[in-house]
């Protein structure tokens, strides 16, 4: 548990670092943010010296789909791991140094989703590249369920919360992590076809569409 030091108890640093909430949340937006631009600033429009007639501006911005595939792919990303990293922080009644580290660690993951969106975009059809975006989807989705796992057992959670919340957080985590791993499996044979399965799942998660009902979250 974690616990304010009584009078009996000599306080550290520790006993006194992020505690506040309001700047967790604070720097995830600011950081959620700029991600967001990062992805966009990476799609160019077309050379002016290169389109000559409508048809050549139209073939342009198709050689761009990959990028915009790519863009939709991570804008859902980091719309579907803020609200959950927003949901955990709702239902904090405090925090603590470890946790306010663990976050530190979940959002150093959502740093790296515009590198690992632009090498998918440049290299599309690699499917080494497929894989790295994959793992960082896995570390983003790890990151989190450690913060919401150490904020359930620190007793950090808000005495309020709905039972169910715990339960509804490791499902959600656990199920939308499997079933990337199988969109990046098969993305192995094809890797557009994996790319295609995670932006459904993404979809799916971000809009609450129906799954089955042994997966629903």
């Amino acid at each position: 548990m974690s616990e304010a030091p009584d009078s009996k108890t000599p306080a550290t640093y520790a006993d006194f670092a992020g505690r506040d909430l309001g700047r967790i949340a604070g720097l995830s937006d600011g950081i959620f943010g700029v991600a967001m631009t990062l992805l966009i600033l990476d799609i160019h429009t077309p050379e002016s010296g290169r389109v000559a007639t409508e048809w050549a501006l139209l073939a342009e911005l198709a050689a761009l789909a990959p990028k915009f595939l790519t863009w939709i792919l991570s804008a859902l990303t980091l719309g579907i791991f803020w609200l959950g990293q927003q949901a955990q922080l709702d239902n904090l009644a405090k925090s603590d140094r470890n946790l306010s580290w663990l976050h530190y660690l979940f959002l150093g993951t959502v740093t790296l989703l515009p590198f690992s969106t632009r090498l998918l975009s440049e290299f599309f059809d690699y499917r080494v590249a497929l894989i790295v975006y994959w793992a960082n989807i896995l570390a983003c989705g790890a990151s989190l369920f450690l913060c919401w796992r150490y904020a359930e057992r620190a007793g950090l959670v808000r005495p309020d919360a709905p039972p169910a919340l715990d339960a509804a957080v490791r499902r959600r985590i656990f199920i939308a992590q499997a079933l990337y791993f199988v969109a990046a499996t098969i993305g192995l044979a094809k890797p557009v076809v994996g790319i295609v399965l995670i932006i459904a799942l993404q979809l799916t998660y971000a809009f609450s569409l129906p799954l089955p009902r042994r997966w629903r979250h």
